[in-house]
C-alpha cells in the first residue's frame, strides 16, 4: 500500500472516537457490503486471496542436495562445534536451518507458488459445531435434509435461514382436467408469491396431481424467479406504470407516504412481499387472477428510473429536496 494512503487511513481512524463509534457504528445492510465481518487486520486463508511470493523468488534450477553434499553439511556442523556445547541442542538448530536444496535461497523459504493455500484445521468448537449441524441436517430437525431444500439452496445461494425468513403468500388455487385418451385427468394449480419485504419479489406456479407437490413446486419457482423491484425512498414506486397480459390492463399510481397499499388483494399481497407499503391501482377489463398477477410483475419491472430518463435527455438531475431542504422533506 501507498505510504500516503496508509498514513490517510491512521489519520482517519484516530479522527473517530471509540464512543462515537460505539454509539453510531451500525453492520452494513447495503449490496456492496461483505458477507462476514473481518477487521481486515489479518490474512483469511479460504476468504481472504492469497499473498504470494514475487517472480523474482522462482528459480528453474533448484534442485535437492545429494548424499554427498548432506554430508558435507554435516562434516561442517561438527567442526563448527564448539567445546562444551550440548550437541543434541545444537543439532536441532542445524536441522531447523539446513537448507534442503540448491539455489536461490527465496525459492526455499519463500517459493513462488501458485496453489491455493491450505485449508486451516478446525477447532475443538468448530468440530463440534460442525458435527451438530450435520446430525441436525440428517435428523430433519432444521429441514437440510430435505433432497428439494438443498436443490433449491444451490440453485438460489441462499441459506437455510434466509430461505425461511422469505414472505410466501399462494394467491390462486383452481383444479386443472386433462382430458387424455386413458381418460380425464385431475391435476391442482397454485400460483405463489415470494419476497424479502425489501425489494425483492418472485412469482411461481405449480401443478400436481398432489396438493402438496403442487404447492411446493409453486413455491421453489417463486423463490427461484425472485427480481430487484426499485422502489422510490423504499416504499412506492417510481411515477405511474401499466401492465398488460392477455385482456388483463391494470395501472399501478405512485402515493405519497402515509397513503397504504389500497388495491385489490393480489397485488396487496405481491407490495407486501415487495416491501412496497404505499401504492394505488386500479385494474380495467377482465381480472382474471394469473393474469392479474403477470400484469403487476409487468408494470414492477417496467419502471423507468429518473436517472435515465436525465440521461436520455441529456440533462443534470438535482433532487431538489437534498439541495434545499437537506433530505429533510
Amino acid at each position: 500500500m501507498d505510504p500516503t494512503q496508509f498514513a490517510a487511513l491512521e489519520a482517519g481512524e484516530a479522527a473517530i472516537s471509540p464512543e462515537d463509534l460505539l454509539e453510531q457504528g451500525a453492520i452494513r445492510s447495503d449490496p456492496m457490503a461483505i458477507k462476514y465481518l473481518d477487521d481486515f487486520t489479518e490474512i483469511r486463508a479460504v476468504i481472504d486471496e492469497p499473498v504470494r511470493a514475487p517472480e523474482s523468488n522462482y528459480d528453474p534450477k533448484l534442485r535437492f542436495k545429494d548424499e554427498d553434499e548432506f554430508a558435507n553439511d554435516l562434516a561442517r556442523w561438527v567442526d563448527s562445534l564448539e567445546p562444551g556445547a550440548d550437541p543434541a541442542k545444537s543439532f536441532i538448530e542445524f536441522e531447523k536451518h539446513n537448507r534442503l536444496t540448491v539455489g536461490k535461497p527465496e525459492a526455499e523459504l519463500n517459493a513462488r507458488s501458485y496453489e491455493a493455500p491450505e485449508i486451516p484445521e478446525l477447532t475443538d468448537a468448530m468440530t463440534r459445531s460442525a458435527v451438530k449441524n450435520a446430525a441436525a441436517g440428517q435428523s430433519g430437525d432444521d429441514g437440510s435434509g430435505d433432497p428439494h431444500m438443498q436443490r433449491l439452496m444451490k440453485q438460489t445461494g441462499l441459506r437455510l435461514e434466509q430461505i425461511r425468513k422469505l414472505r410466501l403468500k399462494i394467491l390462486n388455487v383452481h383444479r386443472v382436467v386433462n382430458q387424455t385418451r386413458m381418460g380425464k385427468v385431475q391435476s391442482m394449480y397454485y400460483l405463489t408469491v415470494a419476497g424479502n419485504t425489501n425489494g425483492m419479489v418472485g412469482i411461481g406456479e405449480g401443478k400436481s396431481t398432489e396438493p402438496e407437490d403442487a404447492q411446493r413446486q409453486s413455491a421453489a419457482n417463486a423463490i427461484r424467479n425472485m427480481v430487484p423491484v426499485v422502489r422510490y425512498e423504499e416504499r412506492t414506486i417510481f411515477g405511474d406504470v401499466k401492465g398488460k397480459v392477455g385482456a388483463t390492463e391494470l395501472q399501478l399510481m405512485t402515493r405519497p407516504p402515509g397513503f397504504g397499499i389500497r388495491c385489490q388483494h393480489l397485488i396487496y399481497e405481491i407490495c407486501k412481499c415487495a416491501g412496497i407499503s404505499d401504492l394505488g391501482a386500479r385494474v380495467t377489463r377482465a381480472r382474471n387472477p394469473m393474469n392479474t398477477v403477470k400484469a403487476t410483475m409487468q408494470a414492477l419491472l417496467s419502471q423507468r428510473l429518473p436517472e435515465e430518463v436525465a440521461r436520455a435527455r441529456g440533462k443534470k438531475l438535482v433532487d431538489v429536496r437534498k439541495v434545499y431542504y437537506a433530505g429533510l422533506v
